[in-house]
């Protein structure tokens, strides 16, 4: 049996210690371009709910269709995941996620014609297919390169670019709704085009800027490539030898930690992307301009992007995941309800740093734990599993809120769904216990 992972502080690093250097490395090097992809990511995948002002009317949508067509993303999402990132793992990331990245940044583009439902539910899907791939390929990647006392933090600032990108872009999104019609096309076509093109630019680039493994990391001295190499070995499960794409996915198929936790990240999914699709509309129901909801809807962002990077350095410092995972889900459940009876601004835009917070504080914890006891096939497998299951979350939040709000006029019903799929995954996480650890080394 494994040592039990302490909940105190962890000691100070000694000055001399090499880690300190090469971190410092990995942080520079790999965390501001992977951020700017998941910044952009998230941009093209959430736009939608700021093209809705006027596409909505102008293809024939309603707020059931729309729900429905948003969370369609998800179910492309899913489809193809596993098999994406066993073809990863295969292949390498710099190749693969530039390829993954191009490809959704065309398929983003080319939404800007849909011209009723059906095409819009189309695109939707293949939007979701397109970049399936991306998020968990990324996080696997980062696995690779970041040891267990650093992993929460780093993928929590990977994963701070999704907050980030509401923050920064809905004053963009919110600014290009206010265009006129040009060159024949319509304010939410222009708002396609603009934001898919630095998808496509950035797809390119990866192959100049993403290294494969550490061994091939000419930007670190051979010393510091050695004690990467050497501390992250350490740390990893054994793989089964000779275990291939096929079974190393059934061998997690019976993996009850990877199973329970794509259950827990299937709430925070919901809330993530109730807030992602419909807090614009959420906001604009008070009256306000575009640009005005834009700049509305980057406040809470703006609190979730600070609590979760501070939250998850925590949660590194104490090597504590199960609390960090549940804490958060109990507050975003909260401020999903406060949301859903807000009767003005200041309320409903509390409500939403609230449930953003929630939302996204839980990530960076979440994501450290399936490392602690994957590696590999299996863990290219698992990581693609949990992101596939968890995220059919997003695609049942923006369902049920658009289905409340079509039949009961309001968004409260739908609201207090996804809040109690938060509270659900808040109780799983906590009666979870050292169940999560079984198996898992004292160094992590």
């Amino acid at each position: 049996m494994s040592t039990p992972i302490s909940l105190a502080p962890a000691a100070p690093l000694a000055a001399a210690d090499p880690q300190l250097g090469v971190i410092r490395k990995l942080q520079l090097r790999i965390l501001p371009f992977a951020m700017l992809l998941y910044l952009v990511s998230f941009l093209d995948r959430l736009n939608v709910g700021f093209a809705a002002f006027t596409m909505n009317k102008q293809i024939g949508l309603t707020p059931a269709t729309f729900g429905l067509g948003s969370g369609l993303f998800f179910l492309g999402y899913v489809a193809v995941q596993v098999p994406s990132n066993l073809l990863l793992w295969r292949v390498g990331a710099r190749v693969w996620i530039a390829r993954v990245v191009i490809a959704w940044g065309f398929v983003s583009f080319a939404s800007a014609f849909v011209i009723g439902p059906y095409s819009f539910y189309t695109m939707r899907f293949l939007l979701g297919v397109t970049e399936s791939g991306f998020f968990p390929g990324m996080l696997l990647y980062l696995s690779a390169w970041f040891p267990a006392r650093q992993r929460a933090s780093a993928i929590a600032m990977f994963m701070a670019a999704a907050p980030l990108s509401t923050a920064l872009g809905s004053p963009i999104s919110g600014a290009l709704m206010e265009l006129p019609r040009f060159a024949g096309l319509a304010n939410w076509q222009w708002l396609y085009i603009i934001e898919s093109l630095p998808a496509i630019l950035l797809g390119f680039l990866t192959l100049r800027v993403f290294t494969d493994t550490p061994d091939h990391a000419s930007w670190l001295t051979a010393g510091e490539r050695s004690w990467l190499k050497s501390t992250l070995a350490a740390e990893h499960v054994e793989a089964t030898p000779g275990e291939d794409g096929l079974r190393a996915t059934w061998a997690v198929l019976r993996e009850p930690r990877v199973l329970t936790l794509a259950f827990i990240y299937s709430g925070t999914s919901a809330g993530l992307y109730a807030l992602g699709f419909w807090a614009p509309l959420l906001i604009k129901q008070f009256g306000h301009s575009s640009h005005i909801v834009g700049w509305l809807n980057a406040l809470p962002a703006v609190v979730a992007v600070a609590g979760m990077v501070i939250w998850a350095r925590n949660s590194d410092r104490t090597l504590e995941r199960n609390w960090h995972v549940a804490i958060p889900c109990l507050i975003g459940s909260i401020g999903l309800i406060w949301a859903g009876t807000a009767q003005a601004t200041p309320a409903v835009i509390l409500a939403l740093a609230a449930a953003s917070f929630g939302v996204n504080a839980s990530k960076g914890p979440i994501w450290a734990i399936p490392s602690q006891f994957l590696s590999g096939a299996r863990a290219a497998a698992g990581i693609g599993l949990m992101n596939s299951l968890g995220n059919l979350g997003g695609f049942f939040g923006p369902l049920f809120i658009g289905w409340t709000k079509d039949r009961w006029g309001t968004y409260a019903g739908g609201l207090d769904v996804v809040a109690a799929m938060m509270a659900l995954s808040a109780i799983v996480m906590a009666v979870s216990g050292r169940f999560m650890h079984r198996g898992t080394s004292a160094s992590v």
